[in-house]
């Protein structure tokens, strides 16, 4: 049975969040870089679309998300506003936008929502970071955390891993998961970590849980939509499921074009705009001027 947006969408909002947890309705999130993406994402009435700092792997070629700055992330979060209208939007705090102190953190989250048309910001880390937290709630900024791998903090981890395996780091993250909702998150994005420790975290918060690699128990599921279309010639994590395979489509399509292009099939006549018979003729005419006069 297939699912069609709502013909009539309402806006998606941080109380629309909750109020789906509630009724244990699925909250669905994806990543979106660009204007045409993020327009397809919001017609088919996906809740949540996140302009992503993996934006600095899947567009800008980047090894990680360090090298992400915040003007790289404004100038994202404008196009993705433009194509979205209905979705949740959030703008994901790039490495040192918000590390540095509660203030300067302020200035770049309001810069997601005043330059950026976000409703929302996203950033990483646990209980550390509730001043943080705390001081961008204050400021009238929603604010979802995101725990487990937490890719910014990559070479701390000692590498892309699962988080939370042993019961004391399993212990920490739920620690750090209440924390977050106690400073002001309204969710939290679970990366990475054990199924069964993702329920157990799910069921203990109030605000929704949104899973990344944490199984099936969050209230919501999110993935890179460049993954999930297949779209990077590369190995894709465990927990992707990809549903096309554009990149193998692309490549296809490209050398349809290349071989259009040498054997002379492209363009063809009804590719290319046509002058009429009689205009063409003046225009040769007036271009030549006949037989010049040669002195004997």
């Amino acid at each position: 049975m297939s699912v069609h947006p709502d013909s009539n969408p309402k806006k998606i909002t941080t109380q629309t969040l909750r109020e789906k947890k509630k009724r244990g309705e699925p909250i669905t999130m994806l990543t979106a870089y660009d204007y045409p993406t993020a327009m397809a994402i919001d017609q088919t009435g996906i809740d949540v679309v996140l302009v992503g700092d993996s934006l600095g792997m899947v567009v800008l070629g980047y090894s990680n998300t360090l090298p992400v700055t915040m003007d790289d992330m404004i100038h994202h979060c404008r196009a993705v506003a433009r194509g979205a209208s209905n979705a949740h939007l959030i703008g994901d705090m790039p490495f040192m936008s918000y590390q540095v102190s509660p203030a300067e953190a302020v200035r770049n989250a309001g810069r997601f929502l005043q330059e950026g048309g976000m409703d929302g910001v996203k950033l990483e880390g646990g209980s550390e970071k509730a001043e943080t937290i705390r001081a961008i709630v204050a400021a009238g900024i929603p604010v979802m955390g995101h725990i487990g791998l937490t890719p910014q903090s990559v070479h701390q981890l000692g590498g892309w891993r699962a988080q939370g395996k042993s019961a004391g780091g399993a212990k920490r993250l739920l620690e750090d998961a209440l924390v977050l909702e106690d400073s002001g998150c309204y969710a939290v994005v679970l990366e990475v970590i054990p199924d069964r420790l993702a329920g157990l975290i799910t069921g203990r918060l109030e605000i929704p849980t949104i899973g990344i690699g944490a199984g099936s128990a969050c209230d919501g599921q999110v993935l890179v939509t460049h993954d999930l279309l297949g779209f990077m010639n590369r190995r894709a994590p465990r927990f992707v499921k990809r549903y096309s395979n554009l990149y193998s489509e692309m490549s296809q399509a490209f050398l349809s074009f290349k071989q259009d292009v040498i054997e002379r099939r492209f363009p063809a006549p009804e590719h290319a705009h046509q002058m009429e018979d009689e205009i063409f003729a003046e225009l040769q005419k007036e271009l030549d001027p006949g037989p010049r006069n040669q002195e004997s």
